[in-house]
């Protein structure tokens, strides 16, 4: 996992997870994760703030942990 403030996709999607009152709210770049295998996560109320990156298996615990405590 890494803090970058890299290149940026162009496409990013809300989580299904995010909290739908405009409260604890994430996306991710799913069209950049297809074609270079890391997977970037940010806070959508800071959209050019810093992104994490992280492998498929990162991305599967977060979504494990949302999952489990949402």
């Amino acid at each position: 996992m890494s803090n970058t403030h890299g290149h940026r996709p162009d496409q990013w999607v809300k989580s299904t997870y995010s909290d739908g009152n405009g409260g604890q709210c994430i996306e991710w770049a799913p069209e950049y994760a297809r074609a270079t295998g890391d997977f970037l996560v940010r806070d959508s109320k800071d959209p050019q703030g810093p992104h994490l990156t992280l492998t498929a298996e990162g991305f599967a615990g977060l979504v494990a942990f949302a999952k489990s405590h949402g």
